[in-house]
């Protein structure tokens, strides 16, 4: 048996290991149950585990995800405020966003309002973002790839 402060007190019947601990307020934790005779400590046990929880936490490793925000040349105003809040959430979140404006049909021959819409958004997300890519079109699809800051 082993006490809260390290000390080893040697092989003790259960009844008295069970007893000191009471009388520390603390628990009977067995440490080594396959040892001959099993290793017991007096320990805080809810201290321990919390301790235990928040070692595997600091190990957790955030992988930065690619997110993508689609929008249309004719987007309205609103509709590209509420894009640009997604944005930020995703950015907060240390996650690189993927911005497409996607030509259809006929607004092929405007490309240009493409370019508005899209200079728009990075302009309002100067603050949370740098742009990794500019914008580049590719086909159909104009995209511009943003990190976190």
């Amino acid at each position: 048996m082993i006490t809260a402060t390290g000390e080893q007190l040697g092989v003790l019947p259960t009844a008295e290991a069970l007893d000191r601990a009471r009388e520390a307020g603390l628990d009977l934790v067995e440490v080594a149950p396959g040892a001959a005779p099993p290793v017991c400590r007096i320990m805080d046990f809810g201290k321990f585990k919390y301790q235990q929880k928040k070692k595997q936490h600091k190990t957790h490793v955030h992988h930065t995800k690619l997110k993508e925000i689609r929008l249309r040349p004719k987007t309205g105003d609103h509709d590209i405020e509420f894009k640009v809040n997604q944005a930020r959430t995703f950015l907060s979140h240390k996650d690189k966003v993927v911005v497409s404006v996607v030509f259809r049909g006929r607004e092929m021959a405007h490309i240009d309002e493409g370019h508005r819409v899209m200079k728009s958004l990075i302009e309002k997300l100067t603050e949370e973002a740098k742009v990794e890519s500019g914008p580049q079109q590719m086909g159909r699809r104009l995209t511009c790839t943003l990190s976190p800051r």
